[in-house]
């Protein structure tokens, strides 16, 4: 029976994710899966529901960590080493693509959930700890579109998770080739 050894470095390599990045990557996906379900959830509300004004506190306090973590993660993908991806020549386009479509996405739907909130000039509170201010741009019907690109755009990223996880679990069950194990911190 083979052992695993489990990745020891902080930094990640051409071939091992560090902990930081597989840190990054588990801590965005349990945010981004919350968000997405309290958003769904929080909009099907009643004004008579306890949750109806907590929820979207919530959601806009969990929305700027997020944006802090997308932003740290953004500095860390470009100053860090990317281990190869594994695949045939369209898996590798294919997977190089996928990501920056995921990341433009994620970076979108922060920024029209940022107008959308600010769309009145009133401040985002996260936590009630901290105030990020109001966008000092305003256009007509900011809250309407801003709302309607962040619906939106949430639903696509929801396609491109699923897309995502079928890829991985394609790599490990069928590949074999130790992608999701390399995002766990298993060295092959």
């Amino acid at each position: 029976m083979k052992s695993s050894r489990w990745v020891r470095q902080w930094r990640s390599s051409s071939s091992q994710h560090g902990w930081v990045a597989i840190g990054l990557h588990w801590v965005s996906a349990l945010l981004i899966i919350g968000l997405l379900a309290l958003g769904i959830w929080m909009v099907t509300l009643s004004y008579y529901s306890q949750w109806y004004h907590p929820a979207p506190h919530l959601h806009k306090s969990f929305g700027m960590l997020f944006a802090a973590i997308l932003l740290f993660r953004f500095i860390w993908r470009l100053i860090n080493h990317q281990p190869e991806v594994q695949g045939k020549a369209w898996e590798r386009q294919a997977a190089h693509y996928g990501h920056r479509v995921i990341y433009l996405l994620l970076m979108a739907i922060v920024v029209s959930g940022y107008l959308l909130v600010t769309a009145e000039g009133a401040v985002v509170s996260v936590f009630d700890w901290l105030d990020i201010p109001a966008s000092p741009i305003q256009f007509e019907r900011q809250a309407d579109i801003a709302g309607w690109w962040h619906r939106w755009l949430s639903y696509l990223l929801i396609a491109c998770i699923a897309l995502h996880i079928a890829a991985a679990l394609k790599h490990q069950l069928i590949d074999r080739d130790g992608t999701l194990s390399r995002m766990l911190g298993r060295i092959q």
